[in-house]
């Protein structure tokens, strides 16, 4: 038997001619499995056991190419952290070890909140599921203020960045500005300042890419051996578009154009390409566009949502199938509604995640050649710090809709808000904040626990008796 090719040695600047490396194929797919089991806490903790696994323990890549990585996923619309672990398992074993471990990622996390969506739409009513997602709400609700404090610590680094954050945040939440709007200015006004006045945009101190461990195996100074090309390009477009189109061309016709599962298959295709910054972000655009737009579910279940995919592995633009399983279920068209529920909850998961895996596949060979590139930098810092406005966006609209039972819409010209009836506010979910973000900030519990701790605390107050809905 012949044995594999050494790895490419560091500073030659070619990689082996096969594109193979030392890693297994199958202790990779063993490795990916055991990552999608800890992905819980959001992408920061997501991106984190990637790293510990990946680059300190395994040494499969260095700490250089995985910010790499993680930098060109952070510029794409979608899940950051699975299309790293999808660009990751590209640089160990070309497509197959992208598409194994991005799917991988995702799997779990649907097949938990499949069952939960489940066990929502049949046992949602009761006075103990309802006291459960009435104590996990006001968690998700100090969760996504601990994310806007995260993500701003290590955004927000110089003026012009906060001033782009607090400018997205009241294009959002006083003019009503479309959300793709928002992101693409933030990353013309980052690569323009980039460009022309780059010392506004202070980078962040370079500790992180100190790298001392032993060699890895793919090294960092070392071009992986998929170079781009039109015809590589042209036919990973082709699959791409075919894999992401005939679903829903399915779907249309055999429910209708019209249909719901349709409608829903259109809508988070659309969403797939223009949801830049992660989830959070994403979710901004998605509660405003199901609730208010489609109505396939109120804003608390949209809550109620995040707090599930919240508490199961995988990405949180998993709650995505949550939304289409409950509108679906309610409006099944000629379908069982459990059976639509369940294919729009995969048809949903599909067309959000076939993006991912494309624009990854399509531009990872170009961007191994793109490393250090500042323009593409620069975009990216404009479009991070517009998140802090983003995710500050979401968490207002969670706030009104958890801690009070009713709100409306004031208008002053141009300016629209949504402000809370006061006098309909829920104490039980006002107590409930203050103690996730006490389990948070002060005592500094995992996203997980606190979120456990919370629903136990929700299901104690409804079975003693006290108002939780």
């Amino acid at each position: 038997m012949t044995p594999d090719p050494a790895p490419p040695r560091p500073g030659t600047g070619t990689a082996d001619p096969t594109g193979r490396t030392t890693v297994p194929f199958r202790a990779a797919v063993k490795a990916w499995f055991l990552i999608s089991l800890q992905t819980f806490g959001g992408p920061a903790g997501q991106i984190a056991v990637m790293q510990r696994s990946l680059v300190e323990e395994r040494r499969w890549i260095g700490q250089r190419r995985f910010l790499h990585a993680m930098n060109y996923c952070m510029l794409l619309p979608g899940p950051e952290a699975q299309q790293l672990a999808t660009y990751t398992g590209w640089l160990l074993h070309g497509t197959r070890g992208g598409l194994v471990a991005g799917g991988l990622f995702v799997l779990p996390g649907l097949l938990a909140l499949l069952a939960l969506s489940a066990v929502y739409v049949a046992f949602g009513t009761t006075t103990a599921v309802l006291a459960l997602f009435a104590g996990l709400a006001p968690a998700v609700l100090a969760v996504v203020v601990q994310a806007v404090t995260r993500v701003g610590k290590k955004a927000l680094t110089s003026p012009a960045l906060v001033a782009v954050a607090v400018a997205a945040f009241l294009a959002l939440t006083l003019f009503g500005v479309p959300f793709p709007v928002v992101v693409a200015v933030a990353g013309l006004a980052g690569w323009a300042v980039g460009r022309y006045r780059p010392g506004m945009l202070r980078q962040r101190p370079g500790a992180a890419d100190v790298d001392d461990g032993p060699p890895p195996v793919v090294p960092d100074d070392v071009l992986h051996a998929e170079a781009p090309s039109a015809g590589r390009t042209l036919r990973t477009l082709a699959v791409g578009l075919v894999a992401w189109g005939v679903p829903i061309g399915l779907v249309a016709v055999l429910t209708g154009a019209h249909s719901t599962l349709t409608e829903q298959g259109l809508f988070f295709s659309g969403a797939a390409v223009v949801t830049f910054g992660g989830a959070y972000a994403v979710l901004a655009y998605v509660a405003q566009q199901a609730v208010a737009v489609y109505g396939w579910l109120s804003p608390g279940e949209m809550v109620r949502g995040l707090a599930l995919a919240e508490s199961t592995p995988g990405p949180l633009i998993m709650v995505v199938q949550f939304v289409a399983f409950l509108g679906a279920h309610r409006a099944p068209g000629d379908l069982d509604p459990w059976v639509a529920a369940v294919l729009a909850s995969l048809l949903v998961t599909w067309v959000t995640f076939v993006p991912s895996f494309l624009f990854v596949l399509l531009g990872a060979p170009y961007m191994e050649r793109l490393r250090g590139n500042r323009s593409l930098s620069a975009a990216l810092t404009g479009i991070t710090a517009a998140v802090v406005g983003v995710i500050a966006n979401l968490g207002v609209y969670f706030a009104v809709h958890t801690l009070f039972a009713e709100s409306g819409r004031a208008a002053w010209g141009p300016v629209a808000l949504e402000l809370p009836d006061v006098t309909t506010l829920r104490p039980v979910a006002a107590v409930l904040t203050v103690v996730a973000a006490v389990l948070l900030f002060k005592v500094k519990l995992s996203v997980l626990t606190t979120l456990g701790v919370c629903a136990l605390l929700g299901l104690a107050a409804g079975l003693a008796g006290l108002p939780v809905a």
